[in-house]
């Protein structure tokens, strides 16, 4: 299997609250012009925070990045992408998921060739992986472990958190035989949801919670499993002979205030360097060649397009005015409410 061509308003109070930093770089807002500070405006979702913050200090040490200042906003990826949306300036967008570009698209702030490249406009890989505490005491390794009576399973919100709608479309393609046997997918995301005792906003809030304690296993992101880690934190994972491959988009907006300077970033996103950076925080890279890039492949590793596509398959599971997700999220009194 060739994984390379294996590829759901936020308020004001909401856009207030979420985490805005600014990357020192020596100097003030941008004016433009030769040699002049430039401050470009990164929005992405949680996961990635740490590789965003190695890659811009690696691009400010270059010459296309030496007056180059960075503010940097991290959320869960549904609620950053309607923040722009609503209103909040970005030159560079950064989600978990394509759905959450394709917003922006429609509203009329990011191209509609934006995901013509040779990577479609992804900028990294992943997949969903079962993470559970250091030596995995309830030997929890498959799918159906994770369905057993008085198993926590720790798995973000759908309607706000694009990691978790991985996580749920991993469970459901590997429990329906992507998507042919539907009534069995749908049971067991029935299932799998009833041991769910908490659903945070984002993967990386979810990550926390496992981190304090709550849970014997979490759905997550590959990267966020290696990132905990690489943190020290008590954790193992399994990557499950099924699952799906994650596929993370990013593009310039089309009314950043310094689009060359934006794109030059963006370029800068697929080099050597950064892809190195991405992999080094546990990202499988999209470009080829990159050292000490080493991850296994899962046979029966499947993607979004398996399962009919995004367009199809936002409306079957994530639409909060009646879907799979919404149904079973409504059953267990869960809010659905973005």
């Amino acid at each position: 299997m060739n994984v390379r061509r294996l590829r759901g308003l936020a308020a004001a109070t909401a856009v207030a609250s979420l985490t805005a930093v600014t990357a020192a770089c020596g100097g003030g807002d941008a004016t433009g012009g030769q040699g002049a500070k430039v401050r470009l405006a990164l929005v992405a979702y949680s996961t990635p925070q740490a590789a965003y913050e190695k890659i811009i200090k690696a691009y400010q040490a270059t010459p296309a990045g030496k007056n180059i200042t960075f503010t940097k906003s991290f959320g869960g990826s549904g609620d950053q992408s309607r923040a722009v949306e609503a209103g909040l300036q970005a030159d560079i967008v950064a989600f978990s998921l394509e759905p959450d570009m394709t917003r922006l698209v429609k509203k009329g702030l990011v191209a509609e060739d934006w995901n013509t490249g040779p990577t479609k406009g992804m900028v990294t890989d992943s997949v969903v992986v079962i993470a559970t505490r250091k030596g995995n005491p309830k030997n929890l390794k498959t799918w159906d472990d994770l369905t057993k009576p008085g198993i926590e399973v720790i798995t973000p919100n759908p309607f706000t958190s694009g990691g978790a709608r991985w996580n749920v479309l991993a469970g459901y393609g590997a429990k329906s035989n992507k998507g042919a046997d539907e009534e069995a997918g749908v049971a067991y995301l029935k299932a799998l949801f009833a041991n769910v005792p908490v659903q945070d906003d984002s993967a990386r809030k979810s990550l926390q919670t496992f981190s304090t304690g709550k849970g014997d296993a979490i759905l997550a992101y590959e990267n966020e499993a290696i990132f905990a880690q690489q943190s020290n934190q008590p954790l193992e994972y399994t990557v499950p002979d099924s699952t799906i491959l994650i596929e993370n988009p990013v593009a310039v907006t089309k009314n950043s205030k310094h689009p060359a300077e934006a794109k030059a970033f963006l370029d800068f996103l697929y080099s050597a360097d950064a892809q190195k950076i991405f992999a080094e925080n546990g990202y499988r890279p999209v470009t080829k060649d990159v050292p000490g890039a080493a991850f296994p492949t899962p046979p029966a590793l499947f993607t979004i397009a398996d399962l009919g596509g995004w367009p199809k398959v936002t409306a079957e599971f994530f639409d909060p005015k009646g879907s799979i997700m919404a149904d079973i999220e409504r059953g267990l009194g869960v809010s659905i409410e973005k």
